[in-house]
């Protein structure tokens, strides 16, 4: 099952201000220093953002940044977006492990950005034939964000009811992708999109093919209302 520990730490006033992958490292570096500042953060995009509010620059080959993945990992690269948002869309998909290599996507007649994001993740986790160890690389805040910050598995616990009362969107695809994460040991990394990752590149444009593929399939989880879904 995914964890919910914080995954980064960001340094601001330290012995060496930076970029931390485990508290014991950052601690070595807050410690007994006067008037230390830092703090842990889900997303390594977050803890990016906030080094960069205090004027630290995390460089791109920074190994925390460009870590090399375990070997028994599988990589998972996702994309998905919509033309006109809602409008045809589609979802791409990489997965790596070792040498082996496989592509998915699929378009739909009419969805949106953000079901698309996430039935790219539901894609390559249900193509996984046995239990794994998994890295997804998204550039989807929404998707990134509320697995890494707890937000969907609260929703699932409260019946799908924010803290606002509000019914969950999308809940039809939070529900399938909370039943993967329980079968895998997930970790989610959100990249900045159209920054020239390769792989999260390709995903991209086979997400946009898809949207445009003429063999489309009906979303027939979403509705603009999604009445229905308020009794499931």
């Amino acid at each position: 099952m995914a964890s919910n520990k914080k995954n980064y730490y960001a340094v601001v006033r330290g012995r060496t201000p930076g970029l931390y992958k485990s508290w014991p490292e950052a601690e070595a570096e807050v410690r007994n220093f006067n008037d230390a500042k830092f703090k842990g953060f889900y997303s390594l995009g977050d803890a990016l953002d906030y080094l960069a509010e205090h004027g630290i620059t995390v460089p791109e080959h920074h190994s925390y940044v460009a870590e090399e993945p375990p070997e028994d990992c599988v990589l998972i690269y996702t994309d998905g977006g919509a033309i006109g948002n809602p409008g045809p869309g589609g979802y791409g998909v990489v997965l790596r492990y070792g040498n082996h290599r496989k592509e998915l996507s699929q378009g739909f007649k009419e969805t949106t950005n953000n079901r698309m994001e996430l039935m790219a993740c539901i894609a390559g986790l249900t193509a996984l034939k046995k239990p794994s160890k998994v890295i997804i690389y998204s550039d989807s805040k929404y998707v990134v964000d509320s697995i890494n910050k707890g937000w969907a598995r609260r929703w699932r616990l409260n019946g799908w009811k924010k803290k606002d009362n509000k019914i969950v969107e999308n809940r039809d695809l939070w529900r399938k992708l909370l039943d993967a994460l329980d079968i895998h040991e997930v970790e989610f990394i959100w990249v900045k999109g159209h920054a020239g990752k390769k792989e999260n590149e390709r995903c991209d444009e086979l997400a946009q093919r898809a949207a445009r593929d003429h063999d489309q399939k009906r979303d027939e989880g979403y509705a603009k209302n999604d009445i229905a879904g308020l009794f499931s």
